[in-house]
C-alpha cells in the first residue's frame, strides 16, 4: 500500500513539488553566504513534505473537472512549508534537541541565537511570499494560523511540569501547535480551487482531524520510538516535563503507587529517567489508549471528505490519513 501511494503521489504531485522546492530556494536566497549556509542546512530537514502535499492534494481534489493547479497553489504550498520549517527550528531550541532528520539541529551546530533568528527569517519570508498573491485572504489566514501556533507553544510551555494537566487542555494544545497548520493547509488548497464553502469546510475538517492524529502519534513515538528510525532526538517530552496523552491517561488510571512513581521519575534529574519512564509506560494500557485515540481521529478525517465527489487526489488523502498512525518517524 505504501509503494502504491508513493507511486500515485509521484504521478500526481512531482511537477508541483519540484516547483515548490525551486520557489523555496529562490525566496530564501540571500546576498550573504552565511545566511545561505544556514538555509541550506535547514532545507535538509524537509522530509515527507506533508504540508505542501496537503495543499496540492486538496487543490486537486476540490478543483472543477478539467481544471489544473496554478501558481497560487504552488505559492501557498511553499508558504506553509516555510512556516512549518520555522516551527521545527524553534521547537528544537525549546526542546534542546540535537538531531533532526538524522542530522545535527541548527541550535546544536550554531547555537540558540542563530536558530531563533533563522526561524524568524523563515517566517518573515513566508509572509513576504504570501503577500505576492493577488488576494490577501491567504495572508490573513496564515497570520491567524501562526498566531494560534504561538499560543499553543506558549500554553504547552505554561503547563510543563503541571502533573494535573487534563485531556481537554492537551487537545487544545495539540490543536494549536500542530493541527491548526494542517487544517490551514487543506483550507488553503481548497480555497484556491473552489468557492464552495461546504467543500472548503470539509477539507479543513479533514486537515484538523489529521493533524490531531499526527501529533498524538508523534507523542507516542517520543516514548516508543528508536532514534535511529525516527531520525531525531526522542524523549524530549519526558526530559522537559511535557505531559502527553499516554502520560495523562496513566496518571488518571494507574494505581496510586505507579502514579506517584511516574511523577517522581519525571521530576528527577537521574540520567536514566527517560528510560525508566518508558519502562513504566510501555507495558501499560495507556499506550494503546493513545493509539486508539489517533485511530479514531483518522477515521473522522476520512469521514469528513467521504461524501465529497470521488477523485484520485481525494482517495490519496484518505490513504495518507490511514498511514499517519502506521509509521516509525
Amino acid at each position: 500500500m505504501v509503494t502504491v501511494l508513493q507511486d500515485t503521489l509521484t504521478g500526481l504531485l512531482a511537477p508541483y513539488l519540484a516547483q515548490v522546492e525551486s520557489l523555496f530556494a529562490d525566496e530564501l536566497a540571500s546576498e550573504l553566504p552565511h545566511v545561505n549556509q544556514l538555509v541550506r542546512h535547514v532545507s535538509k530537514f524537509r522530509g515527507k513534505m506533508l504540508r505542501p502535499m496537503l495543499v496540492l492534494l486538496t487543490g486537486l481534489a476540490a478543483r472543477e473537472p478539467g481544471a489544473v493547479l496554478d501558481e497560487k497553489h504552488v505559492v501557498m504550498a511553499t508558504v506553509v512549508e516555510m512556516v512549518h520549517m520555522a516551527t521545527l527550528v524553534h521547537d528544537d531550541v525549546l526542546d534542546e534537541a540535537e538531531m533532526r532528520r538524522r542530522g545535527a539541529t541548527i541550535n546544536h551546530l550554531h547555537g540558540n541565537e542563530a536558530a531563533v533568528l533563522l526561524g524568524d527569517y523563515l517566517i518573515s519570508h513566508a509572509f513576504h511570499l504570501c503577500s505576492s498573491l493577488e488576494s490577501q485572504e491567504a495572508s490573513r489566514l496564515i497570520g491567524r494560523t501562526t498566531n494560534v501556533v504561538c499560543e499553543g507553544e506558549l500554553t504547552q510551555n505554561f503547563y510543563r511540569r503541571k502533573w494535573d494537566l487534563n485531556e481537554s487542555t492537551y487537545y487544545n494544545i495539540i490543536y494549536r501547535k500542530t493541527a491548526v497548520l494542517t487544517e490551514t493547509c487543506c483550507r488553503l488548497g481548497a480555497m484556491a480551487s473552489t468557492d464552495n464553502p461546504e467543500t472548503i469546510h470539509y477539507f479543513a475538517e479533514f486537515g484538523r482531524f489529521l493533524g490531531l492524529a499526527f501529533q498524538i502519534t508523534d507523542d507516542v513515538l517520543d516514548i516508543t520510538g528508536r532514534p535511529s528510525a525516527a531520525g531525531k532526538t526522542l524523549g524530549t517530552d519526558i526530559e522537559k516535563g511535557k505531559l502527553t496523552l499516554p502520560m495523562i491517561h496513566f496518571l488518571k488510571t494507574a494505581a496510586a503507587s505507579h502514579r506517584e512513581l511516574l511523577i517522581q521519575l519525571l521530576e528527577s534529574d537521574a540520567p536514566d529517567r527517560v528510560e525508566n519512564v518508558r519502562n513504566l509506560l510501555l507495558p501499560s494500557d495507556s499506550m494503546a489508549y493513545a493509539q486508539g485515540a489517533a485511530q479514531r481521529l483518522v477515521a473522522q478525517a476520512v469521514a469528513a471528505i467521504a461524501a465529497l465527489p470521488p477523485t484520485e487526489a481525494g482517495a490519496v488523502l484518505q490513504q495518507m490519513a490511514r498511514l499517519v498512525i502506521d509509521r516509525d518517524r
